[in-house]
C-alpha cells in the first residue's frame, strides 16, 4: 500500500491515486505539472488523471474498494514464494502453477480497474507480443 488512505469522502488521496496509477499500468506523476513530460501529453493519462480527479464521491468507493482487494492479491504473490522449493510434501501438492495463477489474478483485477474507470491498461499493464490496432 503506498499510504494512508484517510480521505475526505468522495474525493482520492495522493496515496490513492499513486495505487491507481501503478494499478494500472501507468507510471509514476512525479512533483507536478511543470514543464514537458511526455506522458502527460498522451490522451489516455490525462483521461486517468481527469477522472481521479472529477469522481463522484459513489465512484470514490468503488475505486476504493478496488484498490483493497488489488492490495490483497498484490500482497500474495510474493508469499507464494515460501512454495516454490516444495514439490510434495506426504499428500499435499504444490500447485506449479501458483505464482503465474496468483499474477493472472491480480493482473486481471487490475484490469477491471482499467474498464471501471474508462482507460486503457498502461504500459506496465500491456500483454507481451503483437497489439494490433484496428
Amino acid at each position: 500500500m503506498s499510504g494512508s488512505y484517510d480521505s475526505a469522502p468522495g474525493v482520492l488521496t495522493e496515496a490513492q491515486k499513486v495505487d491507481v496509477r501503478r494499478f494500472c499500468g501507468y507510471p509514476a506523476y512525479g512533483a507536478g505539472a511543470s514543464g514537458f513530460q511526455s506522458w502527460r501529453f498522451f490522451q489516455a493519462y490525462g483521461s486517468l488523471e481527469y477522472r481521479m480527479n472529477n469522481f463522484a464521491p459513489t465512484e470514490v468507493v468503488v475505486v476504493v474498494n478496488y484498490l483493497a482487494t488489488l492490495n490483497g492479491l498484490e500482497a500474495a504473490v510474493p508469499l507464494a514464494s515460501g512454495n516454490l522449493d516444495t514439490d510434495a510434501a506426504a499428500s499435499w501438492q504444490h500447485n506449479h502453477r501458483e505464482v503465474r495463477d496468483r499474477d493472472a489474478l491480480f493482473d486481471g483485477w487490475r484490469r477491471r480497474l482499467c474498464g471501471f474507470i474508462g482507460v486503457p491498461p498502461g504500459p506496465a499493464l500491456e500483454s507481451a507480443g503483437i497489439t494490433l490496432i484496428v
